[in-house]
Formats: structure tokens, C-alpha cells, sequence
């Protein structure tokens, strides 16, 4: 599959999405919106495919949409943010929350807006010290969308992440790590080793297994303890049976390393 605003790299187990609009810090349109759910979906259904990279090329992570793109749908007529949003954000991220894969983003730069519901769309954050975030809607007179208001106040608590969506104040990638939105902050020049490392130590795990640990943190989110410790046994039962249960119990009970095969 060629795409024409992303590049798809896959070496090995491990697959790098780089969105790839650099002279417009990687400004969403809806051809990458439509790309990188293609993305996704190819990732998922892909067995060689065990952990993904998200991350965008030049010096910015994702501004947010296009506002000079979305302009020009406005002034063509019968433009609604409503059927916008649930034909391509909203689709982009419930695809990326299902991911029966590990997904890192590397924020190589700023990550506004929408671009920053990407981030935090994914499992693992991993920034370089320049990087930055921003709930930019209010400085436009929108309300945060992409799935921000579910997502945000679950990593930093209603209180912070209200105060980030009212003023659109800009976080530092230190200051992000302070809060709990991130996992790690490194210095520019090491940030793709870095998540390369990461990656390489998803890369070797149980890969079905991460997928039934996302589904049960996803499905407790929004449940009844009761309700999760069931969820809980039945996805239990599913990794019980997968061949990375029989090979780590086998590895353990014979003092050597595991060597799961996704499975």
C-alpha cells in the first residue's frame, strides 16, 4: 500500500508510521486522517507487524488540522465539524484504542490540537526535550476534540486537564512528564535510540497478550470493579490458551529466556 502524506516502514517486527507533511509541521488533511487509519488497520491485520512507532517527520509531531484545508471545506458549503469529526478523527482514534498492538509515539516536536490526541492516543509517550504540547482549541474558539476530553483528564486528572483546554497554555515536554502525560523525556539526539529500544522490547513480547491488556484497562476505564474482575477472567482464559502463556510458563520452569512469537 503507497501513501501520499505518511511513510509506512516496516523492518522487522517493528513498524514506523512518520507522518510526512514537514514543511507544514505535519498538519492534518483529510487524505493523511484517511491515510493514517489505513495505517492502522493494515498494522493490525499484519502478523509481522508487533509494535508500531508513531512519530512525524522535520521538527514538529503533528500541529493539529489544517486550518488553511479546512478553510476551504467551510467556504465550499455544507461544512460540519460533526460529520467531519465522525467521518475521520473520531474513526482515526477508536482504530488507534483497538490496536491489538503496542503503539509508541516519539514527539519529536510540537503536538497541538488534534496532533496532540494523536499522542496521547498511544499506549507509550516518549518526547525529546524540544517537544511540546497544547490544547490549541480555545484559541480558536472550538472545544477539544479527537478524543482529548476522555483521554486527557484520565493521564493528569480533571483538574489540570481543564486548566490546559481553558487557557490552551503550551506544556513543556518536562513539564508533560511532571503531569504523568508522558512516560520519558530525552535529549533530541537520542530519542529515536531510545524509542527504538523500546520498541525492540515490545518487538520480543507477548504480543496477544498486550492486546487483552489494552482491552481490559480500556474496558475497566468505564466499569464497575465487579463488571472489570470478570472481564478480567475471561480475558484470563484467552491468554491461558495462547502458545506465549505455554512458552513462558515453559521458560520459567526451565530457568532460560522466553522467546514469545506474538502468538
Amino acid at each position: 500500500m503507497s501513501f501520499e502524506t505518511i511513510l509506512y516502514v516496516l523492518e522487522y517486527s517493528v513498524l514506523t508510521i512518520r507522518l510526512n507533511r514537514p514543511d507544514k509541521l505535519n498538519a492534518m488533511t483529510p487524505t493523511l486522517l484517511r491515510e493514517l487509519k489505513e495505517a492502522f488497520e493494515q498494522a493490525n491485520d499484519d502478523k509481522q507487524v508487533r509494535v508500531v512507532i508513531l512519530t512525524g517527520a522535520g521538527r514538529g509531531f503533528c500541529a493539529g488540522a489544517d486550518l488553511a484545508a479546512a478553510s476551504q471545506l467551510m467556504m465550499s458549503g455544507g461544512f460540519s465539524y460533526e460529520d467531519n469529526l465522525n467521518a475521520t478523527y473520531n474513526p482515526l482514534i477508536l482504530t488507534m484504542q483497538s490496536l491489538q498492538k503496542p503503539i509508541i509515539a516519539a514527539v519529536n516536536g510540537v503536538a497541538a490540537g488534534a496532533g496532540m490526541s494523536l499522542a496521547l492516543a498511544c499506549d507509550m509517550r516518549i518526547a525529546a526535550e524540544s517537544a511540546s504540547f497544547l490544547q490549541a482549541f480555545v484559541k480558536i474558539g472550538l472545544v477539544p476534540d479527537s478524543g482529548s476530553t476522555w483521554l486527557l483528564p484520565r493521564l493528569i486528572g480533571m483538574t489540570k486537564a481543564l486548566e490546559l483546554m481553558l487557557t490552551g497554555q503550551k506544556v513543556s515536554a518536562a513539564h508533560a512528564l511532571e503531569m504523568g502525560m508522558i512516560n520519558q523525556v530525552v535529549a533530541d539526539a537520542d530519542l529515536a535510540a531510545t524509542v527504538s529500544q523500546m520498541a525492540q522490547l515490545f518487538a520480543n513480547a507477548p504480543t496477544k497478550t498486550i492486546g487483552l491488556i489494552k482491552q481490559a484497562v480500556q474496558f475497566a476505564s468505564t466499569s464497575t470493579l465487579e463488571a472489570a474482575m470478570q472481564n478480567e477472567a475471561a480475558l484470563q482464559d484467552i491468554a491461558g490458551k495462547s502458545a506465549d502463556h505455554m512458552e513462558g510458563v515453559a521458560a520459567f520452569l526451565e530457568k532460560r529466556s522466553a522467546q514469545f512469537k506474538g502468538e
